[in-house]
C-alpha cells in the first residue's frame, strides 16, 4: 500500500491525514519534507491524524520526534490524533507518550491550540491500565 499525506485546515490549525505505513524510505521522507515546508512557510499548529496509518516503524517514530522537536523550537506544537492500539503501546514503551499530546477526538485536538477552550485529552494511563486488566 502506498503512503498518502493529505493536508487540510480547521480553524487555522493544519491537519495532515496520513494513510498507509509510516516506514523508513519514501513515506518518512515525504512526511519530513512536507512538515519542513509547512514550518518554513510559518505553520506552527499541526495535527497528524493517524486514523488510517496501519503501521509505524522506528524510522516513522523518529520522523515524528524530529517534527515535534522542530515545531517546538519554532514556538509551535505537533499533536497526534486517532492512534491505533499498537501505536499507543509503542508510544508508552518508548516513553514518547510523555512528550506527545494524544487525542482521539479531532475537535479536542484543535481546541488544544486555543488556551480558553475545553479539551478532552486521551488518557494514556487509563488505556495502559485497561490493557493490563484484559
Amino acid at each position: 500500500m502506498d503512503f498518502e499525506l493529505r493536508r487540510r485546515e480547521r480553524e487555522g490549525v493544519v491537519i495532515y491525514d496520513l494513510k498507509g505505513r509510516l516506514i523508513g524510505g519514501e513515506p518518512v521522507q515525504l512526511l519530513r519534507e512536507t512538515l519542513s515546508q509547512a514550518v518554513q512557510a510559518g505553520t506552527r499548529s499541526i495535527i497528524l491524524n493517524l486514523a488510517e496509518t496501519d503501521y509505524i516503524d522506528s524510522s516513522g517514530l523518529g520522523a515524528l520526534v524530529i517534527a515535534y522537536t522542530t515545531l517546538k523550537k519554532q514556538g509551535g506544537a505537533l499533536k497526534l490524533l486517532n492512534l491505533s492500539k499498537r501505536d499507543i503501546e509503542l508510544l508508552v514503551v518508548t516513553k514518547l507518550a510523555t512528550i506527545f499530546e494524544v487525542f482521539d477526538d479531532e475537535q479536542s485536538a484543535v481546541n488544544s491550540f486555543f488556551p480558553n477552550r475545553e479539551i478532552k485529552r486521551f488518557d494514556i494511563l487509563a488505556f495502559v491500565q485497561q490493557q493490563k486488566g484484559s
